[in-house]
């Protein structure tokens, strides 16, 4: 594994809610450096801050302090439109809940991430098969989310987030709405991205799904609690 993907330095992020209330400090504090190619998960209880470290490396959301360098560039450094931009083509999203467009196909809501980086239409088209082959799902490409299983909605989703060919692949619960089996090859789908180099951070509560990254990241109110490699 050669070059850092994230580095997270002094990071803190509090949310100001209303007068007269208290800030919450989501996350206090947190260093962590994220290798190309490693295979993270994040644990820890509700509200340890697990959804906030996320949407950070994710640049859904800004640290209210400290620096974020994605691929070695200061994301606070960036506008909105920049930072767009950067999430788009270098990090690609996996839900618990798939988000994908019930209208659309999958073929098309494969196409979506490209269809806003500007990409021309044959180009995406031919993109987007490639990464629905990539998780074995071209049998469905025609197919609307409400005619495929579950399983097969968040391999389309993967398919999503692989589209733009991201250096960092961001994976939310992935296997929450899934039954045991079906979830089970979504993480033997991860294992094989992870086995071609793609860098992997994964939130989790199961720790049996933990068990199976290289890395395990737990977090305690806002802070990093524990950071082991998996022998």
């Amino acid at each position: 594994m050669n070059g850092v993907v994230a580095e997270l330095q002094a990071v803190e992020k509090t949310y100001y809610l209303d007068r007269g209330v208290p800030p919450v400090e989501a996350l206090r504090g947190i260093d962590l450096t994220v290798p190309r190619g490693q295979y993270v998960s994040i644990m820890g209880p509700s509200g340890s801050g697990k959804s906030t470290l996320m949407n950070i490396i994710g640049c859904l959301d800004r640290p209210s302090s400290g620096r974020y360098l994605l691929g070695g560039e200061d994301v606070a450094q960036m506008d909105d439109t920049e930072l767009s931009l950067v999430r788009g083509k270098r990090i690609g999203f996996v839900f618990q809940t798939f988000n994908l467009i019930s209208q659309q196909t999958v073929v098309e809501n494969v196409e979506v991430p490209l269809f806003y980086l500007g990409i021309p239409r044959r180009e995406r088209h031919q993109m987007a098969m490639a990464a629905i082959e990539h998780v074995d799902l071209l049998d469905r490409r025609d197919h609307r989310p409400s005619q495929l299983s579950g399983g097969q909605q968040q391999r389309a989703a993967i398919a999503r987030a692989l589209v733009t060919n991201p250096s960092l692949l961001l994976a939310d619960e992935p296997t929450g709405n899934l039954d045991s089996a079906t979830g089970q090859s979504i993480l033997d789908l991860f294992d094989q991205l992870h086995q071609r180099a793609l860098t992997l951070v994964l939130v989790t509560h199961d720790q049996a799904i933990a068990r199976r990254t290289q890395r395990v990241v737990w977090l305690r109110d806002g802070q990093i609690d524990e950071d082991k490699v998996n022998e």
